[in-house]
């Protein structure tokens, strides 16, 4: 590991609410992903991030476009990740990332910001109920830059991000906090590099990513993940050339 993703592997180990970092099992870990379009097949971050797993270590990408925490569990995309767990637990380190916030916030969703995080809250509580351990993950930020501001994206997300980290906090769960972390990065490329993972022939979609976006952005929550849990670091197949470019803040 670099000494500049080290540093921020060693600072993003203490980004826990409400309980230390506990050691990783011996078992291999099993990651299911539970989130909207951000995290979903084509458009989300989550296969970029289960691309690097080395096996046995393995997940599956449970994330629904256009999903709010209400759809999600009442279209039954809560109780398939859930089954995964129970059927996991035994002989895997099971991990549920819950990434939520882009739909949430609309207001035709009829989720209040309150709402929002009590629902966050029992997603958590219910895969520690079942032996898994969740990884409240904040919303992956939008790429919308107001104009003449190319290295100040609209922070969208701001309110649903507190909302997360309060949830985390409330029940002693590990915080991923992609959305800091993906401003940060898209502000010091600026719009114009930050474009080049827009959704999209045209790369109009501020909101998905194109094929190359999931890999770059994979691989931010891959490294946000082991600086949480250093331990799980040996599961990952290492691309030092990206996560340098990410972390030193260069168009990747």
């Amino acid at each position: 590991m670099s000494r500049s993703l080290l540093f921020w592997a060693t600072a993003l180990s203490s980004v826990v609410a409400g309980a230390p970092v506990a050691d990783c099992s011996s078992k291999a870990p099993a990651f299911f992903l539970a989130g909207d379009s951000t995290t979903a097949i084509n458009g989300g971050w989550g296969n970029g991030l289960l691309a690097p797993l080395v096996k046995p270590a393995w997940g599956v990408n449970i994330g629904k476009s256009g999903a709010t925490t209400a759809s999600f569990r009442g279209g039954g995309y809560w109780n398939n990740v859930t089954q995964h767990v129970k059927d996991n637990k035994d002989k895997y380190d099971v991990y549920v990332t819950i990434s939520f916030g882009h739909n949430d916030q609309k207001s035709t969703s009829g989720i209040t910001l309150d709402q929002f995080r009590e629902n966050l809250i029992k997603f958590a509580n219910e895969i520690k109920s079942l032996g898994g351990t969740p990884l409240l993950t904040t919303s992956l930020t939008r790429r919308a830059f107001p104009s003449g501001q190319d290295h100040s994206a609209t922070d969208s997300l701001h309110d649903q991000r507190l909302a997360a980290i309060a949830a985390a906090e409330a029940t002693g769960s590990t915080v991923i906090d992609l959305n800091d972390a993906s401003l940060k990065y898209v502000n010091a490329i600026g719009k114009k590099a930050a474009y080049e993972y827009n959704y999209g022939d045209d790369k109009k979609d501020t909101t998905h990513l194109n094929p190359h976006g999931e890999v770059v952005f994979g691989r931010m929550m891959a490294d946000l993940i082991i600086g949480a849990k250093p331990c799980l670091e040996k599961h990952f197949t290492p691309d030092q050339t990206l996560s340098n470019k990410i972390w030193n803040n260069q168009p990747a």
